[in-house]
């Protein structure tokens, strides 16, 4: 079996699966609509089962006696385990939120939360076209903004009960020039005061100084997401993104690489939003030289987004830039697996770690 092709064809496709599952959050930041599977390898994967696309899939996860499994084309090809909902998500915290509202578990031993659950492109209609993150505060599944106090609180259940091993912290991006670095730097800051777990933040490239004060107050790693590289492409997907120049992303990579280290830095790059491979390869290649991971995901449409009738890449696309990327990394001596915490260590929602691992 190759891991590589069942991770990214269950990325692309999703699986068809029982009436009475519980399918995963609908909105929020990132892939939602979907549910954690842990394939061979101990290799995790945010498998999609909401959207309209996962009704055409081949890929069949079906359970007898408790035990998982794929099935495809009525041959049963592997065995999966299927990670449950933890149990920190029935308790609540000392200010009375439910802590499943204060974050969420993402793989196996991730716990990720938005900071601020909304966002100034939103504000202005500038919106990535793609993107969730308000629609899940409509939905009553999570509050505006997030306490420190609130946070720690269930870091600790998580830790607790054995399932957090590293944090994502996110945020949607405020209208101010830190771009969320001063709520993420306040989060770590409590964090670090009561536990030693790696923590990695994600946000737009903030101006001078915030990279800094993000390394001075512990963060372990850093996401800047570009998103897509065609020009073309984020001007009409991400509008709002699309105002800070590429020019500002490189210096924002090369600043984080020097504070936090190669490997240690990354951003998401989305294919099948209209780019076409040869600008996608040439973007991971130039990020990989500043020693920046690119964490190469296929698009996944939200229920309830402009782009939620809109289908992910193939998986034979994906396979073949996948393979391509992990040339990149190679030829860079830029390891993924080195990376301390965040979506990279995670690695669900991407095939770029096995991809790595196994051969380019």
């Amino acid at each position: 079996m190759d891991l590589v092709n069942l991770k990214t064809e269950l990325l692309c496709k999703g699986v068809k699966t029982e009436d009475r599952i519980e399918k995963g959050r609908r909105a929020g930041a990132g892939p939602a609509g979907g549910r954690y599977l842990v394939l061979p390898n101990d290799s995790v994967v945010n498998v999609p089962l909401w959207p309209q696309f996962v009704n055409r899939s081949d890929i069949i996860l079906t359970s007898v006696e408790s035990k998982w499994f794929l099935s495809k084309n009525g041959e049963r090809i592997v065995d999966v385990e299927l990670i449950n909902p933890p149990q920190f998500y029935s308790l609540k915290t000392l200010s009375g939120q439910p802590m499943y509202k204060i974050a969420l578990l993402h793989g196996k031993d991730c716990l990720a939360t938005t900071l601020l659950q909304s966002c100034v492109h939103w504000s202005t209609g500038n919106g990535c076209k793609f993107c969730a993150i308000e629609l899940s505060l409509k939905l009553g599944s999570t509050v505006l903004k997030k306490t420190p106090r609130d946070l720690v609180e269930v870091v600790g259940a998580a830790i607790e009960e054995g399932v957090c091993k590293h944090i994502t912290l996110t945020t949607g991006t405020p209208g101010t020039m830190d771009r969320g670095a001063k709520l993420l730097a306040e989060a770590t800051k409590e964090l670090k005061r009561h536990y030693q777990v790696p923590v990695h933040v994600q946000l737009e490239p903030p101006k001078n100084g915030y990279l800094e004060v993000l390394a001075d107050v512990g963060v372990d790693t850093v996401g800047i997401h570009v998103e897509n590289f065609d020009r073309k492409v984020l001007n009409s997907v991400c509008p709002g993104k699309a105002k800070v120049s590429f020019e500002e992303y490189k210096a924002a990579w090369k600043e984080a690489v020097d504070f936090f280290g190669e490997a240690q830095v990354s951003t998401y790059i989305i294919a099948g939003l209209g780019e076409d491979d040869q600008s996608l390869l040439e973007g991971v290649e130039m990020v990989a030289n500043l020693g920046v991971i690119p964490f190469l995901v296929p698009f996944r449409p939200i229920l309830g987004t402009e782009f939620e009738k809109r289908d992910p890449p193939s998986s034979n696309r994906m396979i073949n830039l996948y393979r391509r990327v992990a040339r990149i990394l190679s030829e860079y001596n830029l390891d993924p697996s080195r990376n301390l915490a965040g979506c990279v260590r995670c690695g669900a929602c991407s095939s770029v770690l096995e991809a790595f691992k196994y051969g380019g």
